[in-house]
């Protein structure tokens, strides 16, 4: 059976390959897109285009009316949701809000979840999108500018992991996925311009991860047969615990 899979800010990087390397395995794969509708729908046409099956789907996920109705509207036109890739976030767009971050990276990522547990099937996945520099942001510095996206995609996180236990007695899996700078994104190209050498120092432990392998990753953890809560890591191996090396 096909399945049904969320990508949510799936308009341009690597939610977008995420979504084109899911399609290419079967999937069917909503393309969430906050306000760039066109580019969403550029993004679905490639994939049918390339002989796989996408929709597209508008909503501001920090918005909590605008973020249920997300997930009923996937699951009343497909009658299900198979799998929730947790991709987007923010915080360091222009005139953005104090609080905004937390509101996008931590509240509106768990209230997807409890509204994708309404609908997941024992079985169903979900898979949180974030960075080593928030990953590991309790005990690495983290770039001059990116500390809000790090303090709240940890919190998100954080607040994700409490969720096991419910997640668990559902029969839904749950991954997180982190990645080092992962090169050619929006995040590195404004850390370039903030903190240079944080991107420099990064780059002289090894290349960075591409889109393409950090999305090929994402896509991975959607049907990888791990414990709840399991971590996967892409590049930025001098972060490595000892007892994560198996995961890199």
């Amino acid at each position: 059976m096909q399945r049904i899979v969320l990508v949510t800010g799936a308009s341009r990087g690597i939610g977008a390959e995420t979504a084109r390397v899911l399609a290419a395995r079967g999937d069917h794969v909503v393309v969430n897109y906050r306000e760039k509708r066109k580019r969403a729908e550029v993004i679905a046409a490639e994939i049918a285009a390339a002989g796989g099956s996408a929709s597209v789907a508008g909503a501001d996920i920090a918005d909590p009316d605008s973020a249920r109705a997300l997930i009923d509207a996937v699951a009343g036109e497909f009658g299900r949701l198979d799998v929730l890739v947790l991709n987007a976030s923010g915080g360091l767009e222009r005139d953005a809000a104090p609080e905004y971050a937390m509101r996008l990276n931590r509240d509106a990522q768990t209230r997807l979840a409890r509204h994708a547990l309404e609908h997941l099937p024992p079985g169903g996945r979900l898979v949180f999108v974030t960075s080593h520099q928030a990953h590991f942001s309790a005990t690495r510095p983290v770039p001059t500018g990116y500390e809000p996206i790090a303090a709240s995609k940890r919190a998100g996180e954080d607040a994700l992991r409490e969720m096991i236990p419910e997640f668990d007695s559902r029969g839904i899996g749950f991954t997180v996925v982190s990645g080092d700078m992962i090169d050619g994104t929006i995040i590195v190209r404004l850390l370039e311009r903030r903190d240079p050498e944080a991107v420099t120092a990064r780059r002289e432990h090894g290349s960075l991860p591409t889109v393409e392998e950090f999305a090929t990753a994402v896509a991975d953890a959607t049907l990888a047969d791990t414990e709840p809560g399991h971590t996967v890591y892409v590049g930025g191996r001098d972060f490595a615990l000892p007892a994560a090396e198996n995961s890199w």
